[in-house]
């Protein structure tokens, strides 16, 4: 089923009308992002250690003398064989470092699994950044609500994946923004991409006209080098 047809004219004043409302939602994000740069903050005074190529390092150090951080919580648990497929379509789509950098900003990747099953999976995925450190033997999951307890069984506990922001004034470092769940999607231009398009997502959630091809979500995605097999 395709979408209705219509004269360039009629396509035009359309289109207008949906930019119009575009810009609205626009301005919305502009002042959501306003709040944001005013939010207060929560000082970090625990000590933290992850595991990268250049081996033990703290916190501080994943500013690389930068006063802004950026920390994906990415799923990849200690007995896992693979990460999340999910948090693989967000580092899909992370852009090259550099102009983060130039603003100031870090940006990295922390799970809880070894660093060599870290390596390897990137290794897979063919990603060249950013920078992957393990926080095995840390608190810093828990912590930042990245591994949680299951309440029916303290013993065990299950991944999640969220986005985490510092500030670094001089030795001191802050904890400024967590989002997680749909608020990562923010981050992954794959689904902006797909939200552009006539069929957008293709999931059964989305609310989409009538005969439009959908399939459940989660269900249809994979890691890159998965699809056709």
């Amino acid at each position: 089923m395709l979408p209705r047809i219509v004269s360039r004219d009629e396509w035009l004043s359309a289109l207008e009308q949906q930019i119009d409302r575009e810009k609205v939602l626009t301005r919305a994000r502009d002042e959501l992002n306003a709040q944001r740069r005013r939010l207060p903050m929560v000082k970090i005074d625990k000590e933290y250690s992850f595991v990268g190529l250049s081996g033990t390092v703290s916190l501080n150090d994943l500013f690389a003398g930068r006063r802004q951080l950026i920390v994906y919580h990415f799923m990849f648990g200690p007995d896992w064989q693979a990460g999340c497929d999910g948090c693989s379509w967000v580092v899909d789509a992370m852009t090259h470092p550099a102009h983060l950098n130039a603003r100031d900003t870090s940006i990295v990747l922390i799970s809880r699994a070894p660093l060599e099953k870290l390596q390897k999976y990137k290794q897979r995925m063919e990603w060249q950044h950013p920078d992957w450190y393990s926080s095995f033997g840390s608190d810093f999951n828990q912590d930042m609500g990245a591994t949680r307890a299951d309440p029916d069984d303290p013993s065990r506990t299950s991944e999640r994946h969220g986005v985490s922001v510092f500030l670094r004034d001089g030795a001191n470092i802050y904890r400024t923004y967590y989002n997680g769940a749909r608020g990562v999607e923010y981050l992954g231009s794959l689904w902006t991409y797909l939200d552009l398009t006539p069929y957008g997502r293709q999931e059964t959630w989305e609310d989409s006209p009538q005969g439009w091809p959908q399939t459940e979500p989660y269900a249809w995605n994979r890691r890159h080098d998965e699809y056709g097999t």
